[in-house]
C-alpha cells in the first residue's frame, strides 16, 4: 500500500504529525480517513476550522494554514506495526521537513509521536519548551484515535490551547 501524499507549503500557521497512515487512510490517500477517527470533529469543536471537514478534503485545509505529515510514511493497522528503523528515518525526514517549510506550530497528535521525534519522554500535552527546531512552537495534543479513552470533550479543550498558544483568536 502506498503512502499518502503530505500537504504542506512554506509558512503554514500548524502542520498536524501523527503516528502514520490507517490502512484506511492508505487506501483513500486522505489523512484521518478512519470512520473511527475523530480528527475532523476535534479540530472543528476547538475552533480550528470555521466548518466541520471531511478527510476527503485534507487538501483544503492548506488554504486556512493547515498542512499534515507524519513521522512515518508506511500505512499499517497500528502504529506497533511501526519499526525502529522506520522511526529513525521518520524522525529525521520530519525533522527536515519542518526545517525546510518553517511552519508555526507543529501539532503532534499524540504524545508517542512527539516522543519519537524529540528523544523525550514525560511531556506535557501543549506547548513544549526547547523545541527541537528553533522558532517553530511545538504542541502535544491527544491522539484523535477512537481508541483513545479520553472524553472527547477534554481532548477538545486541549487542541483549542493551541489556538490560545498561537494567539489566532479562533480563526
Amino acid at each position: 500500500m502506498d503512502s499518502i501524499p503530505d500537504h504542506l507549503a512554506p509558512h503554514l500557521r500548524i502542520v498536524f504529525v501523527g503516528f502514520n497512515p490507517s490502512l484506511r487512510s492508505g487506501a483513500t490517500g486522505h489523512h484521518y480517513a478512519n470512520p473511527r477517527n475523530r480528527f475532523w470533529q476535534i479540530i472543528y469543536r476547538a475552533g480550528l476550522t470555521p466548518r466541520l471537514f471531511r478527510a476527503e478534503e485534507d487538501g483544503d485545509l492548506i488554504e486556512l494554514g493547515y498542512g499534515f505529515t507524519n513521522i512515518v510514511a508506511r500505512p499499517t493497522r497500528e502504529a506497533a506495526e511501526i519499526t525502529a528503523e522506520e522511526y529513525a528515518e521518520g524522525r529525521q525526514l520530519l525533522r527536515q521537513k519542518i526545517e525546510m517549510y518553517k511552519p508555526r506550530a507543529v501539532c503532534f497528535v499524540g504524545k508517542g509521536v512527539y516522543e519519537k521525534y524529540s528523544g523525550r519522554a514525560g511531556i506535557n500535552w501543549g506547548v513544549q519548551a526547547d523545541p527541537v527546531v528553533e522558532g517553530v512552537y511545538e504542541f502535544v495534543a491527544p491522539s484523535s484515535s477512537g481508541l483513545v479513552r479520553m472524553k472527547l470533550d477534554e481532548i477538545v479543550s486541549i487542541y483549542a490551547k493551541l489556538t490560545e498558544a498561537l494567539d489566532f483568536g479562533g480563526k
